[in-house]
Parts: structure tokens; C-alpha cells; sequence
């Protein structure tokens, strides 16, 4: 999958992001016409978030505040305390897909790690990248650190990209010393093999804040000067305490100079030494305990055109007022014409941009994180509302999944029961089932309309009408000649019943799809990084050569159908022509058989798991195969096995294991384990609506 996102993830605060965020969107509007900017996390200052003002007012781009930014620190915070961190990337995927479909590229700017570190024991930059599946770019600062402890700490950076297989596409190494850069170099070529870094000098002008901007932090009044100076920079800061004499011997070019407005001899020496030819400069002056020049004086130095510097007036004294000005931020905004000139003037030093547009170019990413894979399914739901219908209304994992389905609208859900009882449940709950639309199957004509239906449908078997009352007073019965009769377009249950209870009624009633005669089912196992199709591990006892077939062309077209490229592995306890057996031998024929049923399908068999999964032990055992060590689709030869690698893997891994998803019927109808979670339910009705979008009746 091509990207169109690149994630820079800054380190700790004060490391530079923006300069290196500037850089990138420079480069990206000089090439893309519609660029988006994008901040997953910001503060709870209601204050603009400053990269944000700054990128869309600069770069003039075509978006809205709300839409670049994602969730402040403190809903971040809260959902991970609640230990819901699907909900952050959920909404942070749902904020970035919404860009996406307007604009061509994101540039992402994430926030300073160590600032939500005592809060979180995760990179959260690190963990929104690889749900995001996007290139990574993490952003050191160098400033107080010897070249050995960046070393250390570049290399402990990279070797946890590594783990959590992230897409990495360069480290920028900012606020060096000039004379670390080469010894830097040298040490980080260690780090890994065509590793990319980019390094970025110290630059004095960055990291001092204008005259303008300790002017607006602390609410000083201009009283003179021009405001085109407002732009200089502030270097330091001098409280004048001392004769004048002395006073000119400790200012340097550069000094903001703090002092009372009523001391008439640092005034009127300041502005000599301005107009001397080998004097320093000073940048501006606060005059301290809001006392303003006399008028004398002022008319004085009205005088001298233009005033040689800004004066400001501010209320706190002097000590109180050289505090303040430390804290002044040296944030860069859209009035830092001359710092922004400078940023730009150092990316296009210090970067090499078809190096770094190459890599980019180059770089794909096949990674699908289950939180990627849920939203996904929950997306494709949410796109054309189906109607499903859940039975088993009584329990209250059903009702709580309903709560969450309708206020997420994934779905309309319709509940069986008595609508009394349902709603007093959902009320003693705390849920908000209102927008569920309740049947009682005591009520009205329709469970004898059903039967009636049910006995002419299969009085030929030797149902009697009897028997076919009997069975619509069974709810999932009821439910699935609902889903017949076009008054659903799906159902989900099993959390009360058994497999059976759920699949009898949909094989007698729904039936199978024209082109199978087999109802199988698969697992989406979702791993770390790739999600995985297992089948069947949950209906066919022991399948004939026919079957196995059956259920890799079924299990290919669902992976399909849910964004997963099907390559086909039909496993064995051999692979290739290394073993025999009766078991070997139905998996081979098996194999031909799909061959020739669907030529289009990349499928390997009999192929053991190792050699369908690892490419190592791929390129040692079928080097030639397409799909050995690349599998995404995996058929097991017998339930037995198919049932206990799914759950060996799911406990070893820490996989989620999704399903069964049930394939091979002509509307959808899906099962649940008794033990499922109320996940498991939100996730199966999800999927259910996905394959009733496309079910054809």
C-alpha cells in the first residue's frame, strides 16, 4: 500500500518538530496541490495549538482548525485510564480517512514524548504510527548531550521501531553543536544497515524569543519605538541596578534591559550608546513597576527620529519582571518572517530531498494492525446501514453491544422479545437501546405467517405444520426466516445457543449460495501486523478433498471481500512432494482441484505452516513458490486442527481471533461463541453487515 502520511514524532519538548515539520510542508506544497496537516494530540490551552495556526496560516492551506486537530492530552490520557485505547485510534483513523478523501497528502506532527510519559508506559507517537500505518520519522534533539549519549539513545529508539515494525523513513538529529555533526555521523552509521539521518546545527535565532513576543507574554505597553522592530530578537536580558558607568560596561548587542522608568541616566545612556559607533545595540527596554519616563525626559527622547529602540511599560518591578521573560516561549508563528527564512534556509542545506523523496517513493507498507482491521470493517458498515437482527435479546452482553452498534450507528438493530422487559433491562443497564427496533415474536400474525411459510418451503422432507409452529417458537428460527422474508438483512446469535442452534435454521431456511453446497466458516486472526484468514475451524468435522476445495475458494473470495489479498496455503504435515499419506494426498488433490476451479488464485498445497508463513524456511523448502512465506489464507485439513491452531495462536500471540465468520450462505448469518465478549458481538455484527451489503437475494 502506497502512503500518504508521514509521521514526525518529536522526542521530547524543545526538540525542534515545526522547524523540521516546515521543512517537509515546504517541500510538499512545492509538489502536491492539496496538503493537510494534522495534530493527533493537542493541549487543553484554548489557545490555539501554535503548529496548527502556523501551518494554515502560512502555508495558506485550505482547511479548517478542527479538522488538523485530533484529541487533546487530557481525552488521551482519560481513555487509556479507562483502558479504552481502541476509541484513540479509532477517532484519530476516523479524523486522518476524512482527510484522506480530500486532500492528497498529511503531514502529522505528533506530541512531545516524554511530556505523556508519565501517564503512559507506551510510545504513543510509536502506537498511532503503526495503527496509522505510515512512515515514521522520529525527531532527537542533540542540545546538553554528548555525542556518546545521543548514540545510545538513537540506537535504543531504532532497535523498538524495529520491534514494533514500523515503517521508519529518516531520524533528524536537531540542535547540534556544529563540531558534534561529524563525530555523530560516524557513531550512528552503527545504528543500522541504510539507515537515513539528517542533522540540523544549533541556530541561535531559533531558540530566542522576539521583542514582540515577550512584549504580548507579559502584557507590556508600547509607549516607543517602532513596531517593526518588534521582529528582533531578544539575545538576553540585563536589569539595570548600578551607575550608568557600570551599566555600559555589562550590555551587550542583543540585551532587552529591565529597568524603572523613573531611572532618567540607563535611559538616556542607552540610547547614546545606540547612536555610538562602537557601542552595543540593545534590543529594547521594560521599564519595571509601570513607571513611565517623565514627561521631560520623553519629550527628549521624542526628539531623536526614529527612536533608537522599543520601550514597553509593564507593572511587575524588575526582579519579577526578568522571571517572566524567561519564561517568554521562543515559538515560531507566522510573523517569524525572518526565523521562518532561517528554517527553510537549513532543510535545504541539510537535507537531502531526492534522497529522502526516493526513500519515501520506495517505501510500501503491507502492515495491518487490528485496530486498523476493526475500524475498517466498522467503516464499511457504517457506509450502507444494514438491518440485523439479534435474538437473544435477554443477554445482557447482546443489549450492551446493541448500546454501543446504534450510538456508533454501525448498524439499525433489531431485538427479539418482549419490548417491556428489553427496555426496563437496557434501562437498569444505563443503556440507550431507543433507536432499536423491538418485535415480539408472541405478538401479531407473524410467527404463524412464518410457519406456514416454513412447512410449504419443506412439507416435501416431511416437515408437518406442527413441527413448523414448533419451530418458529425457537427465536433463532424466527430470527432467520426474518433475514428469508427480507425483514433483516442479517442475524447474529450463539451468545445463548449453541453453533448448531444458529446454523440448522439458516441451512434449512436461507440455504447456500448457487455455486457451493458447503456452509464453512473462517477466523480473522489479527496479529500484530497482518491479519490472517484460518478456515474452517469451526463447522466441517473432516472434510473430503471436494470440500477442502470448496472452503479455500469460499475462504479466498471472504478474505477478498474484507481487504485481505488472498494467497492460499493448504496445509499438511508435508509440503511439497516431501511426505505421502492418505491425509497428504486429499490435501493435494484438494489442491488441484481449486487450481482448476480458480485459475486466478495463487494457492500452494500441501504445504506445511511453517513454510506457508516464514519466508525463511519458504525460500528453503518451495523457493520458487508464490505463495510459501507469504500466506494470507490458510486452510487446515480437518476441524481438529484447524480448531486448535486457531485458539494455540490465539492464546500464544495475544492474536485477536474474529469469528467464526460463516460463508457459503445466500444472506448472511453469523455465530457467536457462549464466551464471546461484547467486542466480539460489536465486531460480529459489524461483518455481518459488510457481507449483507453484498449479499444478492
Amino acid at each position: 500500500m502506497r502512503h500518504k502520511s508521514i509521521y514526525l514524532s518529536p522526542l521530547e519538548p524543545q526538540c525542534g518538530s515545526l522547524v523540521i515539520s516546515i521543512g517537509f510542508m515546504e517541500m510538499l506544497k512545492g509538489n502536491l496541490q492539496r496538503v493537510a496537516f494534522f495534530r493527533p494530540i493537542i493541549e487543553e490551552d484554548p489557545k490555539e495549538d501554535i503548529s496548527i495556526r502556523f501551518m494554515i496560516e502560512h502555508f495558506k492551506l485550505q482547511i479548517g482548525y478542527e479538522s488538523c486537530a485530533g484529541m487533546t492530552r487530557q481525552q488521551i490520557v482519560q481513555a487509556l485510564v479507562e483502558d479504552r485505547e481502541d476509541f484513540i485510534y479509532e477517532t484519530l483513523l476516523h479524523k486522518l480517512n476524512t482527510l484522506y478523501q480530500h486532500y492528497d497528502f498529511v503531514l502529522i506532527e505528533g506530541y512531545p514524548a516524554d511530556l505523556l510519559a508519565v501517564n503512559m508506559e507506551t510510545d504513543i507517537n510509536l502506537q498511532m504510527t503503526k495503527n496509522l500505518n505510515i512512515p515514521y520519522v522520529p525527531v532527537f534533539s542533540a542540545k546538553d548531550k554528548s555525542e556518546e549519549d545521543l548514540f545510545g539513545e538513537v540506537h535504543m529508539v531504532s532497535e523498538h521501531i524495529a520491534e514494533e515494525k514500523v515503517p521508519l523513513l529518516a531520524s533528524f538529529i536537531n540542535r547540534c553543536e556544529p563540531k558534534q555533526i561529524p563525530r555523530l555521523q560516524t557513531l550512528l552509521k552503527q545504528t543500522a544497515d541504510n539507515a537515513m539521518f539528517f542533522f540540523f546545527p544549533e541556530v541561535d535565532m531559533l531558540t530566542k524569543p522576539t521583542l514582540g513576543q515577550v512584549a504580548r507574554y507579559l502584557n507590556a505597553t508600547h509607549i516607543l519605538g517602532e513596531k517593526h522592530t518588534f521582529e528582533h530578537l531578544v539575545h538576553d536580558k540585563k536589569i539595570a541596578a548600578m551607575a550608568a558607568e557600570d551599566y555600559l560596561e555589562h550590555i551587550q548587542d542583543g540585551d532587552l534591559v529591565i529597568v524603572p522608568g523613573d531611572r532618567t541616566d540607563i535611559l538616556l545612556a542607552s540610547i547614546l550608546s545606540h547612536h555610538a559607533h562602537n557601542h552595543p545595540n540593545i534590543t529594547g527596554m521594560l521599564l519595571s513597576g509601570g513607571i513611565s519616563p517623565a514627561p521631560a525626559i520623553r519629550s527628549l527622547i521624542d526628539d531623536h527620529i526614529p527612536a533608537a529602540f522599543p520601550m514597553f511599560v509593564v507593572e511587575s518591578d524588575s526582579y519579577q519582571t526578568a522571571l517572566a521573560v524567561e519564561r517568554v516561549p521562543a515559538d515560531i508563528t507566522p510573523e517569524s518572517s525572518r526565523k521562518i527564512v532561517q528554517i527553510k534556509a537549513l532543510f535545504e542545506a541539510h537535507v537531502d530531498k531526492k534522497k529522502l523523496v526516493a526513500r519515501f517513493q520506495n517505501s510500501r507498507s503491507d502492515i495491518i494492525t487490528p485496530m486498523m482491521f476493526q475500524y475498517r470493517i466498522i467503516q464499511s458498515a457504517k457506509a450502507n446501514l444494514q438491518r440485523i437482527v439479534l435474538p437473544e435479546s435477554s443477554d445482557e452482553r447482546i443489549l450492551k453491544a446493541a448500546d454501543i452498534l446504534l450510538r456508533r450507528n454501525i448498524a439499525k438493530i433489531i431485538l427479539l422479545g418482549d419490548a417491556q422487559q428489553i427496555t426496563q433491562q437496557a434501562r437498569t443497564l444505563e443503556l440507550d437501546i431507543s433507536k432499536a427496533h423491538i418485535v415480539d415474536p408472541s405478538e401479531g400474525t407473524l410467527r404463524e405467517d412464518f410457519a406456514q411459510t416454513f412447512y410449504q418451503m419443506r412439507k416435501a422432507k416431511g416437515l408437518t405444520l406442527s413441527v413448523a409452529r414448533d419451530a418458529m417458537m425457537h427465536l433463532n428460527y424466527f430470527a432467520t426466516m426474518m433475514v428469508y422474508e427480507g425483514m433483516a438483512d442479517g442475524m447474529v446469535s450463539g451468545a445463548a445457543h449453541t453453533t448448531a442452534d444458529t446454523i440448522r435454521p439458516a441451512l434449512q431456511i436461507i440455504k447456500t449460495t448457487p455455486d457451493t453446497k458447503l456452509v464453512s466458516s473462517v477466523f480473522f486472526m489479527c496479529l500484530e501486523t497482518r491479519v490472517l484468514v484460518y478456515a474452517d475451524c469451526a463447522i466441517n468435522l473432516d472434510p473430503t478433498a471436494e470440500e477442502l476445495a470448496q472452503i479455500a475458494v469460499s475462504s479466498a473470495d471472504t478474505a477478498r471481500q474484507f481487504g485481505i489479498e488472498p494467497k492460499v496455503a493448504m496445509l499438511s504435515y508435508s509440503t511439497g512432494t516431501s511426505g505421502a499419506g492418505p491425509e497428504v494426498e486429499k490435501v493435494r488433490t484438494a489442491t488441484q482441484i481449486v487450481q482448476r476451479l480458480r485459475p486466478d488464485l495463487p494457492v500452494e498445497g500441501p504445504i506445511q505452516y511453517d513454510a506457508a508463513i516464514d519466508e525463511t524456511v519458504a525460500k528453503q523448502k518451495l523457493p520458487n513458490s508464490k505463495v510459501a512465506g507469504h500466506a494470507t489464507v490458510f486452510i487446515f485439513p480437518d476441524l481438529n486442527t484447524g480448531n486448535n491452531t486457531y485458539k494455540a495462536v490465539q492464546r500464544a500471540t495475544g492474536a485477536l481471533a474474529i469469528g467464526p465468520v460463516l460463508q457459503g450462505l445466500k444472506l448472511p448469518v453469523n455465530d457467536l461463541s457462549r464466551g464471546c465478549s461484547i467486542d466480539d458481538i460489536v465486531n460480529t455484527v459489524a461483518i455481518t453487515a459488510v457481507q449483507a451489503q453484498k449479499a444478492s437475494r
